[in-house]
């Protein structure tokens, strides 16, 4: 296949590509960063605010396209310019990869768009499927936004997948590495009130999923891109402190995380949903890690 990714030189665009060459494909990654080293991938440059580029070319005759780019949610407390970025990123990209997939005398016969399970905002203990209705908060209008930009993409010709991910585990990237140095210090514990449920899902399985996602011709909607035992903070923090060896009792106050954070903490931090991949669960995909203590050890080989 030929497989064109945007959004691809991250901590999960470059998990996926490693394993989408290991498989064969021909593979080339859109970047507006004339320096990027996209490993295995042909690099070719991307203007998402010119859609009549040279790199629509590329979509042409490509048998998939796969758009994760967006700026990093995390990358910096949110101002309403950071907001502003974070919405604006989504949908220029997004609108530029649907006008050339439209454009394409050779469509391709699927899209994969990212998106995340803050689509659902904050919801308690309830248990979140695909089916469940979007939130209102700010990450949740922006999930909506986004996949409403992508929904163009899906027709006769191609399949629409929109991916909602979860917290991503792995201890090279995402945001497992900024977890550890508390419980390293015997610091680390629950944060607020530990109650929030934390959909997560282990590196391999994401890119598992994402691969699952282009190869299967029945499927054709959005999947929730996480593990299907999702745990409470406080759980979750105590199954990382037991596979570190080191104690988790130590509570970080939700007062202290917004004041340090501001609306992110919130959203990021101090809310959660319980979500769980029904979709691609009824639709076959298996998962390597379905519960935590078993990605956690093999994270840290414990």
């Amino acid at each position: 296949m030929k497989i064109v990714l945007a959004g691809a030189t991250g901590f999960l665009g470059r998990a996926l590509l490693a394993r989408l060459a290991a498989d064969r494909h021909q593979l080339v990654v859109l970047s507006r960063d004339p320096g990027a080293r996209p490993g295995p991938a042909r690099l070719v440059g991307w203007d998402p605010a010119a859609p009549n580029g040279p790199w629509t070319a590329e979509v042409d005759g490509a048998d998939a396209v796969v758009n994760l780019a967006g700026e990093s949610i995390a990358g910096a407390r949110w101002t309403a310019a950071r907001k502003r970025a974070i919405l604006e990123s989504r949908l220029a990209a997004t609108r530029s990869l649907v006008a050339a997939t439209l454009g394409a005398a050779r469509p391709p016969s699927v899209f994969l768009s990212a998106s995340a399970v803050g689509y659902y905002g904050p919801r308690g203990d309830e248990i979140v499927t695909e089916d469940t209705a979007p939130g209102s908060d700010f990450l949740a209008r922006v999930c909506v936004k986004w996949e409403a930009e992508a929904a163009p993409a899906g027709t006769a010709r191609t399949r629409l997948v929109c991916l909602r991910t979860g917290l991503v585990l792995e201890r090279d990237g995402g945001a497992l590495p900024e977890m550890l140095l508390p419980f390293r210090l015997g610091a680390g514990g629950p944060l607020g009130s530990g109650r929030q449920y934390w959909p997560w899902i282990h590196r391999d399985d994401w890119v598992e999923m994402a691969r699952w996602a282009l190869d299967a011709p029945k499927l054709s909607c959005a999947i929730n891109g996480t593990a299907p035992e999702p745990v409470t903070n406080r759980t979750f923090a105590r199954e990382l402190g037991r596979a570190l060896h080191r104690p988790a009792f130590l509570p970080a106050p939700a007062l202290a995380l917004r004041l340090a954070l501001g609306e992110m903490a919130g959203a990021l931090l101090l809310s959660g949903q319980r979500a769980v991949p029904d979709h691609a669960e009824r639709l076959g995909f298996a998962f390597r890690y379905r519960d935590l203590p078993a990605a956690l050890g093999a994270i840290f080989g414990s």
